[in-house]
């Protein structure tokens, strides 16, 4: 174990659920120290020293500004909802703190490039938590793709579906969609020049809206400090096209009880399968293809599946480790850097803008890259 002194101390931000496994993993970490914990409401700041049997060496406060110039605070994780994370991001950096952020970076792309600008010129970290693409299914999918064995890569789709919870600040759209465009960024290794989205409001639709079967319903996306809860989809229906000609298609919604997490790849040799409900086999390749014979031109052959072998390990703890892992080499991370972010802010700011106007196509700006 390293030495305390050899250990990056880290302050917490939010101690919701998300705040709470942030804790737990940086408590764990040999090369960290966790010294502040800072959340609004004291019985949320109890219940994490209750469950973790926290000394007086870690500070419990309910304002950043309590703990802002510790000199123990190294490094930032913030956990606190999407609309705040500009404005502590920013400060952090500015404190000279390295951050990780939950996702989404922010929710303006404009402002999520400033903090990545910040970061550059402030010669610090700043990390997006991006869970899902330290996902050790997601990671060795990565792997298979790159190999070539799934053939001519032709589309994708995926469905993220459950029964709840219902956010009241962010539709199904900025709420769901973000881990798999992550995941299918991460495997194309490109970005989508083009998007589309179509949805459907039913639980909190505005005063002049009825709910719209043909999937066109033009919807308002988040404004900045707005917590009007009327008029956000329930349901969308994403379609990204990547500069391959890739196309992906992803269904999105939080009132279906038929609780889905599974995305695809599909290839002229096989199709690659992450199911994160199938947790002893989450990642698996359906082999086949196509061959002319005697009775068809198009005789499937070679059918077979087989289940990938994966690492063990919690994402959440990859992502911890190799925020430090940044932090000590001085490096952006290749998979989940601020850059990371900016673009997937950008590409759902693009949706959201389809969704508005009934699923027109919108073309994605290159957001700007060091």
């Amino acid at each position: 174990m390293a030495d305390s002194l050899e250990r990056i101390g880290v302050a917490v931000l939010g101690a919701g659920r998300w705040g709470v496994h942030l804790v737990r993993n940086f408590l764990e970490h040999p090369q960290a120290r966790l010294v502040a914990v800072v959340d609004h409401s004291r019985d949320r700041l109890e219940a994490v020293k209750k469950r973790f049997e926290l000394n007086s060496d870690v500070v419990l406060a309910t304002e950043w500004s309590q703990v802002r110039l510790m000199p123990e605070v190294q490094a930032v994780a913030i956990a606190t909802p999407a609309s705040s994370h500009y404005n502590l991001i920013a400060d952090a950096l500015r404190l000279g703190y390295h951050v990780l952020a939950e996702k989404p970076l922010t929710l303006d792309p404009s402002e999520s490039l400033q903090l990545c600008e910040l970061a550059q010129q402030q010669q610090r970290q700043l990390f997006v938590d991006h869970t899902y693409l330290f996902h050790p299914a997601v990671e060795r999918g990565k792997a298979v793709v790159l190999s070539g064995i799934l053939g001519d890569l032709r589309y994708g789709y995926a469905a993220r579906t459950h029964l709840g919870p219902v956010r009241f600040d962010v539709d199904a759209l900025w709420d769901l969609a973000i881990h798999d465009i992550a995941i299918f960024n991460n495997w194309l290794s490109e970005t989508p020049t083009q998007v589309q989205a179509t949805g459907t409001v039913w639980l909190q639709q505005a005063e002049s809206q009825i709910p719209n079967p043909q999937f066109n319903t033009p919807q308002s996306p988040l404004k900045k400090g707005d917590q009007n809860t009327s008029g956000l989809a329930d349901l969308v229906w994403v379609t990204l096209t990547y500069p391959s000609g890739f196309q992906a298609f992803i269904h999105l919604c939080w009132l279906n009880p038929d609780k889905q997490r599974r995305l695809c790849v599909a290839g002229s040799e096989g199709t690659l399968i992450f199911d994160e409900l199938q947790t002893q086999t989450p990642l698996t390749i359906q082999h086949g293809r196509f061959e002319k014979t005697d009775s068809s031109p198009y005789t499937p052959v070679n059918q077979s599946l087989e289940v990938v072998s994966l690492e063990p390990g919690e994402p959440l703890g990859r992502v911890c480790d190799r925020f430090l892992l940044s932090i000590r080499q001085n490096q952006p991370s290749e998979i989940s850097s601020g850059w990371v972010g900016v673009q997937l802010v950008q590409i759902l700011s693009c949706l959201s803008e389809s969704l508005q106007q009934g699923g027109r196509i919108v073309t994605v700006p290159q957001a700007i890259k060091n």
